[in-house]
């Protein structure tokens, strides 16, 4: 069993910058690990993966540019700094871990097999 703690969300203003931290207890460092978000009244939907070993990326088109996954498997964390944030990056953000050791994208919520509670990441225009 995986569980998963987010942190590091909060309000910022248009520009600013954001943290997200997630750390997973339980074995995750062979797995991939992803970032998704849900906005008000929208459907979660995915932000960025990670593979095992970092080496392998992928992004939503919404952010790529401006936010960066990476993973510290010796602490069993994964971030999410996001830049040059915009209001319509406000949603609950919510990490997952996909039981899959490829380095193929995984884009897909139903992919992934455990979900942290979420942290709150607000941006005012």
């Amino acid at each position: 069993q995986v569980q998963l703690v987010e942190s590091g969300g909060g309000l910022v203003q248009a520009g600013g910058s954001l943290r997200l931290s997630c750390v997973a207890s339980g074995r995750t460092f062979n797995y991939v690990m992803g970032w998704f978000r849900q906005a008000p009244g929208k459907e979660r939907e995915f932000v960025a993966s990670i593979n095992w070993s970092g080496g392998s990326t992928y992004y939503a088109n919404s952010v790529k540019g401006r936010f960066t996954i990476s993973r510290d498997n010796a602490k069993n964390t994964v971030y999410l700094q996001m830049n040059s944030l915009k209001p319509e990056d406000t949603a609950v953000y919510f990490c997952a871990v996909d039981r899959y050791s490829g380095s193929d994208a995984r884009t897909y919520l139903d992919l992934y097999d455990y979900w942290g509670q979420g942290t709150q990441v607000t941006v005012s225009s």
